[in-house]
């Protein structure tokens, strides 16, 4: 589900970090796990995701997300205050190289 994007505000994002090993990119930012739609609807409009799936529990988001054929999950845990999406394919580690280059313009200049 796609929504337009004159529905939606702007993300803003501290850091973002990608990591090999684990087929993630890190994403840090004022995130409200009670609201996390309202973050995680604009990031995946940003980049450019159709979400397939939203799961929930007591202290944990996670949503599937679909970028032109790759699945990605898009996780945030209330108690470590992180986020970040994931592939389980090491074939689309390239797929989240290039979505952080689509977050770059996100990024809070300090």
């Amino acid at each position: 589900m796609k929504l337009p994007s004159t529905h939606l505000k702007a993300i803003s994002l501290d850091t973002i970090r990608l990591d090999r090993s684990a087929l993630s990119l890190a994403v840090s930012a004022d995130i409200d796990f009670d609201r996390f739609a309202d973050f995680a609807e604009p990031l995946a409009a940003a980049l450019d995701c159709t979400v397939r799936e939203r799961q929930w529990g007591a202290d944990r988001h996670q949503w599937l997300l679909e970028f032109e054929g790759s699945q990605l999950w898009l996780n945030y845990e209330f108690y470590g205050n992180i986020c970040w999406l994931s592939t389980e394919r090491e074939a689309d580690f390239e797929v989240l190289e290039y979505l952080a280059t689509l977050l770059q313009p996100h990024l809070r200049v300090n």
